[in-house]
C-alpha cells in the first residue's frame, strides 16, 4: 500500500489500516467482506469487518466523501438519527501506482436493514404502511432542524424495529444541505415529493418482481407519507386558538407532544385585548422524549417506542407493588435489576443477535399478554420468558448481521407450536405482529 494514503477521521481506529486500500472496493478479498444486505445505491457500496464490527464502504469522489461525513457528524451533534461516519480516505494507489477512487467509511448501524431485507417473501401493505410513515417522522424530525435531503427514499434509509413499528435512519447525506434560517415551505414541499415518487418507484420495481401482496397499492401507499408528514408537521409546528376557559388545552397539547416523542423548548402563549382568547405556539426539540427519561432512570439507550413500552412495565411495575410513595430513580433500579436484567441474562448466547434486548423485552410482554388471555389468568414472567424464547425468538433470523443478498428471494418458515393443551399459534418469525394473532 502506498505510504500516501490520507484517513480523515475524528477517532482513527488503527484497525483502519489493515483493510487492503490498494485494491478496487470490488477486488477485496472475501476475507474482509461482511455479507450483509444493502439497499441500491449509485456507487458502489461494500460492508467489511473493522476490529469486532463492520463497517459500510462507499467509493465517490473525494469532494462529496468530505462533504457527505461532515454532514453526518454535523447530524449526529444535532441528535438526527444517521449512520455515524467514521473516515474519509484519499490518495489511494493500486501496486502499479495508478489511483484509486477515494472512499467514506462509516460504521454500520447494528439491528437495522434496508427496506428489501425486511419483508420475507411479499411485503405486506401494514408493513409497507409503517416504513413510510417511519421515514416520514425521520423527514420531519430533518426539516425541523432546516435540513433538506433532496434524496428522499426508502433507499436511503435503514430501518430498525422499535416496539411493534419501525425506526428509521439516514444513510446517505450526499444530497443534503441543512439550511441555519430553517427550510421554506417551497423546499419542504420539494423533499415531500421527492419522497412520494422515489417511494412509488421503490414499490412499483418491487411490485413488477413480484415481491409485494396482491392487495398492496405502490401509488396509495407512496401517497401516505404526505398525510403522515403533514400530520406531524402541523401537530409539532402549528399553532392553536381557544378559549381562556379551556386552558387545560395547553396541557393537552404538551401531552399530545411527548406522546409523539418529543419535548418542549418553550411555549408562546397569547392573549387577545380582551382576554377572551388564548393561542399558543409550541418551540419543540428534538424527539427522544421517553428515551431521554429511560436513559435518566435506568441507563438503558433504546428506540423511541421501546423506551415507551419499558417505561410503562416500570410505571405498571411501581403501582402494582405499592411503591407509588418512593423516589422514581430508587424504583427504577428496582425494576431494573428485579425485572428486565434477568430477562436479559436468560437469553442464551447463540440467541442474543436475534433482536436488541430492548425489542426482546418488548416481545416478551407481549407475549406474556398473549399467553395471560390463552390461560385467562396472569403468567409468571420466568414461564413467560421460557416460552417467548422456545416459541419465538428461536425461530427469527438474526438482525445484528442478517447474511444474505436483498434482491433473491428471501425465504421463511411457518412454525405451528403448541402454547398449551388449548390453543395453537401460527408464528411468522419475521413479523411480531403475527405471533400475536388470537386463536
Amino acid at each position: 500500500m502506498s505510504g500516501s494514503l490520507s484517513i480523515t477521521s475524528a477517532t482513527t481506529d488503527p484497525a483502519l489500516l489493515d483493510l487492503p486500500w490498494h485494491l478496487p472496493l470490488e477486488a477485496w478479498p472475501n476475507e474482509n467482506i461482511a455479507a450483509l444486505p444493502k439497499g441500491i445505491s449509485r456507487h458502489l457500496v461494500r460492508f467489511a469487518h473493522l476490529a469486532g464490527h463492520v463497517v459500510a464502504i462507499k467509493e465517490t469522489t473525494a469532494e462529496m466523501a468530505r462533504g457527505e461525513y461532515e454532514m453526518l457528524r454535523t447530524l449526529q451533534r444535532l441528535e438526527i438519527p444517521c449512520v455515524e461516519p467514521v473516515a474519509v480516505i484519499t490518495n489511494r494507489t493500486d501496486a502499479e501506482g495508478d489511483p484509486l477512487k477515494p472512499v467514506l467509511v462509516t460504521r454500520h448501524l447494528r439491528f437495522s436493514l434496508p427496506y428489501r431485507a425486511l419483508f420475507s417473501q411479499t411485503l405486506r401493505p401494514d408493513t409497507a404502511t409503517r416504513l413510510v410513515d417511519a421515514l416520514a417522522l425521520l423527514l420531519v424530525r430533518l426539516h425541523i432542524i432546516g435540513f433538506f435531503w433532496g434524496d428522499v427514499s426508502l433507499s436511503n434509509t435503514l430501518f430498525r424495529r422499535d416496539a411493534g413499528a419501525f425506526a428509521a435512519y439516514l444513510v446517505d447525506a450526499e444530497t443534503g444541505k441543512l439550511y441555519e434560517g430553517g427550510l421554506s415551505n417551497g423546499q419542504r414541499e420539494n423533499d415531500l415529493e421527492i419522497a412520494r415518487v422515489n417511494i412509488a418507484g421503490e414499490l412499483l420495481d418491487l411490485e413488477a418482481g413480484g415481491k409485494v401482496a396482491d392487495e398492496l397499492d405502490p401509488v396509495r401507499i407512496s401517497n401516505g407519507i404526505v398525510d403522515a408528514y403533514r400530520s406531524l408537521w402541523s401537530e409539532l409546528t402549528g399553532s392553536e386558538s381557544f378559549s381562556s376557559a379551556e386552558r387545560w388545552r395547553i396541557n393537552e397539547r404538551v401531552s399530545r407532544l411527548n406522546a409523539l416523542g418529543f419535548d418542549i423548548e418553550e411555549l408562546a402563549i397569547r392573549t387577545d385585548a380582551q382576554g377572551t382568547t388564548v393561542r399558543i405556539q409550541p418551540k419543540v426539540v428534538d424527539a427522544g422524549h421517553h428515551q431521554r427519561r429511560l436513559l435518566r432512570l435506568t441507563g438503558l439507550d433504546a428506540g423511541e417506542n421501546q423506551a415507551r413500552r419499558l417505561l410503562n412495565d416500570l410505571d405498571s411495575y411501581r403501582a402494582s407493588y405499592g411503591k407509588g410513595e418512593l423516589d422514581e430513580e430508587m424504583v427504577a433500579h428496582e425494576w431494573l435489576v428485579r425485572v428486565f436484567e434477568p430477562v436479559v441474562r436468560a437469553i442464551p448466547t447463540e440467541l442474543r443477535g436475534k433482536l436488541e434486548p430492548a425489542e426482546v423485552f418488548h416481545q416478551l410482554l407481549e407475549h406474556r399478554w398473549y399467553l395471560a388471555q390463552q390461560a385467562g389468568h396472569d403468567i409468571p414472567l420466568a414461564e413467560a420468558v421460557a416460552s417467548y424464547i422456545n416459541t419465538v425468538l428461536r425461530h427469527r433470523r438474526d438482525e445484528a448481521t442478517v447474511i444474505g443478498p436483498t434482491t433473491g428471494t428471501i425465504t421463511t418458515s411457518i412454525d405451528v407450536v403448541p402454547l398449551d393443551t388449548s390453543a395453537v399459534a401460527v408464528i411468522d418469525p419475521d413479523d411480531e405482529d403475527d405471533w400475536r394473532l388470537k386463536v
